[in-house]
């Protein structure tokens, strides 16, 4: 975990410093780098690791300060610019704090953390894609909030309820190694995305997709049209994050991170799922 958000502040700190570089070659006029969609974007990542990097600090006790992002303009251009925060003790207590009842609740009553957890990062995740949606295609659109709120519901009721019992049914079959990579993990891992996985993506595609009040042909329609190239994109995010979420986490904690990598899955998704009704309207 430590090198793990460790890495999070560096690629801050890269990415801002490699805003300043492509600034400069913009005015030579070699390159030109004010494409509006990329220079958004950007600003999109930014954003994400700015979030992250505070919490990074939480986790990395080699750091005893952070970055914060803000954005201002030259020469045309809009470029973040960096500056160093210091992280106080109580700010470091008060997270470690936080940190530590979040793991006592978890032991109390883990299937209602999760499933609280999960409901608060989906949401965030639609919310995220929606946002994507309007720096994409460069409309300003109002949020849609019964959206944001089926990703928080279905991470609720359905996604966080089904990996805890999965994955107490799996550690059960094949119990924990103490080794990080043998054999058993990687039979497990083999289960959760070829086994597992196509049939919990079935799911996904059917829940939101009643919740949302689309018929049963209509589901089935968007299954033909998605669920391969969505299933060919898990199997290049989640192979390698189910091989280090089995080698590495506790089994108490394997919801969690399989959560926080489910933000970025929910905004695949919330994108895929939503793009056919978009088409409707167009048309």
């Amino acid at each position: 975990l430590n090198y793990f958000f460790s890495r999070i502040i560096e690629e801050h700190t890269h990415l801002t410093n490699h805003f300043d570089c492509l600034i400069t070659r913009s005015r030579d006029k070699k390159y030109n780098y004010t494409d509006p969609f990329k220079m958004r974007t950007a600003h999109v990542i930014l954003a994400a690791l700015s979030l992250l990097a505070p919490t990074s600090v939480a986790f990395s006790t080699g750091s005893a300060s952070f970055t914060k992002t803000s954005f201002v303009t030259q020469h045309g251009l809009t470029r973040p610019v960096a500056t160093k925060l210091a992280l106080g003790p109580d700010i470091a207590e008060s997270v470690t704090n936080a940190w530590t009842g979040y793991n006592e609740a978890l032991d109390a009553n883990p299937l209602l953390v999760k499933s609280v957890t999960a409901g608060v990062i989906l949401g965030a995740a639609d919310f995220a894609g929606q946002a994507i949606e309007g720096i994409t295609k460069e409309e300003d659109k109002p949020v849609d909030w019964a959206r944001t709120a089926r990703f928080a519901f279905f991470g609720l009721v359905l996604q966080a309820p089904w990996n805890h019992f999965y994955y107490l049914l799996l550690d059960g079959a094949l119990p924990p190694t103490p080794e990080p990579f043998t054999p058993t993990t990687g039979v497990k891992v083999f289960i959760d995305q070829f086994i597992q996985a196509p049939v919990f993506t079935v799911l996904i595609f059917a829940f939101l997709g009643t919740l949302e009040g689309k018929s049963l042909d209509a589901v089935k329609k968007q299954l033909d049209d998605d669920y391969v190239d969505t299933m060919f994109a898990n199997w290049k995010l989640w192979v390698p994050a189910t091989a280090v979420n089995i080698a590495f986490c506790p089994p108490a904690l394997r919801v969690l991170f399989l959560n926080c990598v489910f933000f970025f899955w929910s905004i695949f998704l919330s994108l895929k799922l939503n793009k056919d009704d978009e088409n409707v309207i167009d048309a």
